[in-house]
């Protein structure tokens, strides 16, 4: 059986649910932004799915309320003449997140086993040995300080046609919609095939997948939003105390600096900050 088989692409979420939910996980990526900054971390974000999965809502929400020299956003088309003329990873390596940024791929490097298999671009030998080349990869980032987490976009294949539909009769998304889509769309199986490989060959502990039932937007945005934010949590010293505040933990903070995976100067920063935010409350409520 498909592992694409086994997601739940029944779940949704009403409005006032998401709505809600959105503006609390939007202030938090907006505070933890501020700490990725402030102690020189990266985060790579890799976002793959069928066509019309919904993937560009998703990164408009995930981003719209940070602040924008923070991160950058890279839709990944086919590659131009100059990159065909070097391994297909040199273009992503140019394209990865210095000190205190986050990365979103709309497509990445998966192309090489997917649409690249699929299509005829890659020979059987260059994407069978894409996979070993891609975890490699990964985990070379991983080990530079740099979150990586995956996401694919999974919707059914009449949610596909309902929303090509949809993009075909209305003059302000036709542009969304190209011959290619179709012609893939004609190729959903062998499509099936490479994305289950890829999904069993590729996700690791450094680098995990997650499906994401994506029939309802609102669900897939919600759930994408909530495992970014477990990520940035999980991988620095930083955690929301009772108040959605996020404080830095500083006891975890100086085990990294003693293990050499952060400078004490960005942690000696960030707790003279916080200091000053809380001398600042303090001062608020006296005038109060």
């Amino acid at each position: 059986m498909s592992l694409l088989d086994h997601v739940d692409l029944s779940l949704d979420l009403g409005k006032k649910s998401y709505e809600r939910q959105l503006t609390d996980l939007q202030f938090k990526m907006l505070r933890l932004q501020r700490a990725v900054t402030q102690i020189g971390h990266r985060m790579v974000l890799v976002f793959e799915g069928w066509d019309a999965s919904g993937k560009g809502g998703v990164i408009k929400r995930l981003t719209e309320a940070l602040d924008p020299r923070g991160f950058v956003v890279h839709p990944i088309a086919a590659p131009t003449p100059e990159e065909r003329a070097h391994n297909y990873l040199w273009r992503f390596w140019n394209r990865l997140p210095r000190d205190g940024q986050i990365v979103l791929f709309d497509r990445s490097w998966y192309g090489r086993v997917l649409v690249e298999r699929v299509e005829g671009f890659a020979t059987m030998r260059e994407w069978s040995q894409a996979y070993g080349e891609i975890n490699d990869f990964e985990r070379i980032l991983h080990n530079d300080r740099t979150s990586v987490l995956k996401f694919f976009l999974h919707i059914s294949s009449d949610e596909q046609e309902k929303r090509f539909r949809e993009r075909e009769n209305d003059p302000l998304k036709t542009w969304k919609l190209t011959e290619e889509d179709w012609r893939n769309r004609e190729k959903w199986s062998e499509y099936a095939i490479a994305i289950d490989e890829m999904l069993a060959r590729t996700s690791s502990e450094n680098a995990p997948w997650q499906v994401i039932a994506a029939n309802d937007k609102r669900w897939a945005r919600i759930a994408i939003l909530k495992a970014v934010v477990e990520m940035l949590v999980a991988d620095m010293p930083f955690e929301f105390d009772d108040a959605n505040t996020l404080v830095l933990d500083r006891s975890g903070a100086y085990a990294l600096v003693d293990a050499g995976k952060l400078s004490a100067k960005a942690v000696e920063a960030v707790i003279a900050e916080e200091e000053k935010v809380r001398k600042l409350l303090k001062k608020q409520r006296k005038e109060n």
